[in-house]
């Protein structure tokens, strides 16, 4: 499989006037299509910057970032903007769906920015929302729902464009075991039909899911292990 992701020695340093913080030091990795890799440390380690870099939220301050072959750590806002559009799903700890929209008009969100037809919308979503178990809930709001059922939503709605890669911040971290685990299962079913994905944990049950474990201390990659081999 060729490589999704690439890293190299990228650097991100915040700056204040009193004080400059190396979140980010030198860090090189890759990554290949088809994996499923848990990034973890301790907090502070950098684990939400590198994830915010590799979503093309943020860039990097030095070094280079290839996503499918094309360097993007250096493309001005607009075009990773594009790229990230295209190409990304994003699941967090706080679900972030937006209070106001019904669960099939969250799902729905990201098709509107890539003026997806209506019509193909509506059947994607209640695919999909029949696939997480959630088509009995398309018309409720997210304060209706149970975190587990949020993040299933939250979920659907990464997923809906079809991305090539799902980027995960802590997505069990705010849901018990039993939704944990549900959580979990679909992100593995997705990763099995070839989704890439790449999930920041501090829990080591969550990280077992993924082939590969990369462990960072104070901005640093210390230690990558294989955790199941890749196919």
């Amino acid at each position: 499989m060729s490589s999704m992701i690439k890293t190299s020695n990228l650097m991100k340093v915040y700056r204040t006037e009193e004080i400059e913080t190396t979140a980010l030091n030198d860090v090189n990795i890759e990554i290949k299509e088809g994996e499923f890799v848990s990034i973890m440390g301790p907090s502070g380690c950098g684990k939400s910057t590198l994830l915010n870099v590799l979503g093309m939220i943020d860039s990097p301050s030095s070094g280079e970032y290839f996503f499918n072959g094309q360097e993007v750590g250096s493309l001005p806002e607009r075009k990773r903007s594009n790229v990230r559009k295209h190409n990304l799903g994003f699941v967090f700890q706080s679900f972030n769906l937006i209070d106001e929209l019904t669960v099939f008009e969250n799902v729905e969100l990201p098709m509107l920015y890539t003026k997806v037809p209506s019509s193909e919308r509506k059947s994607r979503v209640d695919e999909l929302l029949e696939k997480m178990n959630m088509m009995h809930r398309r018309n409720h709001f997210p304060q209706q729902l149970s975190g587990g059922q949020q993040q299933r939503v939250a979920v659907a709605r990464a997923i809906v464009n079809s991305p090539k890669l799902i980027l995960a911040d802590e997505p069990t971290g705010n849901l018990d075991s039993s939704n944990g685990d549900e959580v979990m299962q679909v992100l593995s079913e997705l990763n099995s039909e070839g989704t890439t994905i790449v999930m920041v944990t501090h829990s080591p049950y969550c990280a077992e899911f993924g082939n590969r474990i990369i462990r960072l201390l104070d901005g640093q990659v210390v230690t990558e292990n294989i955790v199941k081999q890749y196919i």
